[in-house]
Formats: structure tokens, C-alpha cells, sequence
């Protein structure tokens, strides 16, 4: 069953979802440039058939289909970008748990840019930082292996977790999205707004590009702004939508 299991999937495999037993699709979130008002990502969500929350789809992962997810899900986000006429950079989640030697579970995704003509260039991989990491050296080899790649790494939902400070003394992502607790109702919240201003610091000194995520409040996006952050994602600019490019407002910050 292991070698089964961890056998390299073809790109059609993937995309089929083979042995998967349930189907999925793909939303897209913009990451927005505010400076400039430009798209800098898309980060592609996975949905149900019908448009379900990804918890639908991420309650029937277990032990036995968690690699052929992992494997489906960037294939997937990959064919519905090129098909929906993504021209920025996509963001796709990964499962640490799930990547048993970084350098041959990528082969299904390298195969899907290929086949789907989208530069591997401008591909992000981002990992949550509450995700359940057992063996962080493992975790650390698949980001240093991606970046090796010409990817983009990411860091998703820091200050959630417990590690992400300690993960960067060993490893600097390129991206690293702030959770939405520490986000919320910072406009009333002056020591938040101190702690805020320390993480614009380090990730400058550290070479990291910071992205406000879960931005749904007006005074929450001014006060992001004036401490410095650049890249947002969030409700207040455009909710996810499925298979699709959603159109951001900027109507709040007229």
C-alpha cells in the first residue's frame, strides 16, 4: 500500500483526481497590490463540485488519499488558472505531511505547467503555519527545494501558530501572509499596531514581503497601509470566486 500510495501520479491522473473517491474545484482570491492597485496573485482555494467550502473537500482527506490530494490540488489550481486566463502569479497550499521527497512529488505540477503553458516562474507554494508539522527539518527541506525550483515560497497564517518566529531563524520564505487575529480591529488596538510595526521591520531586514490577510474592515486597511504593508487579501477587496477571476473593489479606499 505505501509504494502504491507514493508512486508519482501522471499530470492526467491528477487532474482526474484518480482514487480520490470525491470531486473538487478551485476558487481564486486576488493578493492586491495597493500602491498601485494591480493584482499581484491569485491564491486558488479549493471548493465542492458545487461551490461547497474547502472544508467539504478537506474532511474526506485521510492517510490513504492525502498524497493523491496534495498531488490533484496543484494540478488542478494549475489547469483551472490557465483556463480561466490567470496573467499573475498563483498561490496553491501544499501538505508538508503529505510531500515524501520534495523533488519527485513536484513532477506532477512541473508535467501540469508544461502541458497548461503556465511559466512554473510564477508559481507560489504556501504553507500554513497551523498545519500539524511533525518533523520541521522535513518542512524546511521542501521549501528550500521549491525555492531551489524558481518558485516562490510562502508562509501562511503567521501568528497563528507557535513556530513561525522560530522557523524563520532557519529558513526566509519570500512571502509570509499574517494571520487574521492579528489583523482584526487593529485600528483600536495600539499594541497590536506596535507588534505590527516590528514585523514590517524584521521582514524588511529579513528580504520577506508581508501580505495583510483577511482584510475586511475599512479602518483596519488604513491603518495596515500606514504602517507600511503593501499587499492585501480579503474580504473588504473581493471574496473568492469559483473559477473565476473576481473583480477587487477599491471603492473603500475613495
Amino acid at each position: 500500500m505505501e509504494a502504491e500510495r507514493f508512486t508519482p501520479l501522471g499530470c492526467r491522473a491528477c487532474l482526474d483526481g484518480a482514487g480520490l473517491g470525491f470531486e473538487f474545484k478551485m476558487a481564486f482570491q486576488p493578493i492586491v497590490r495597493m500602491s498601485d492597485k494591480s493584482i499581484y496573485a491569485q491564491e486558488a482555494l479549493c471548493r465542492g463540485p458545487n461551490g461547497e467550502g474547502a472544508g467539504t473537500v478537506l474532511s474526506q482527506l485521510n492517510s490513504e488519499n492525502l498524497y493523491r490530494f496534495d498531488q490533484a490540488a496543484r494540478v488542478r489550481a494549475i489547469e483551472t488558472a490557465a483556463r480561466v486566463g490567470v496573467s499573475t502569479r498563483l498561490s496553491i497550499n501544499f501538505l508538508p505531511n503529505a510531500v515524501y521527497r520534495p523533488e519527485t512529488c513536484i513532477r506532477a505540477t512541473l508535467e501540469a505547467a508544461e502541458q497548461f503553458q503556465f511559466e512554473h516562474s510564477r508559481l507560489i507554494f504556501e504553507v500554513s503555519e497551523t498545519e500539524q508539522i511533525t518533523e520541521p527539518a522535513h518542512l524546511i527541506g521542501i521549501l528550500r527545494e521549491y525555492q531551489n525550483q524558481g518558485f516562490l515560497t510562502a508562509l501562511d497564517d503567521f501568528g497563528s501558530g507557535y513556530s513561525g518566529l522560530k522557523l524563520l531563524t532557519r529558513f526566509q520564505p519570500d512571502i509570509v501572509k499574517l494571520d487574521r487575529e492579528l489583523l482584526s480591529n487593529v485600528h483600536e488596538n495600539p499594541p497590536g499596531q506596535k507588534i505590527l510595526r516590528n514585523l514590517v521591520s524584521m521582514a524588511s531586514d529579513l528580504d520577506i514581503t508581508l501580505v495583510a490577510e483577511g482584510v475586511e474592515r475599512r479602518e483596519e486597511a488604513t491603518v495596515l497601509l500606514d504602517l507600511g504593508i503593501d499587499l492585501f487579501q480579503g474580504y473588504l477587496l473581493a471574496r473568492p470566486a469559483l473559477e473565476s477571476e473576481p473583480t477587487v473593489d477599491f471603492a473603500w479606499n475613495n
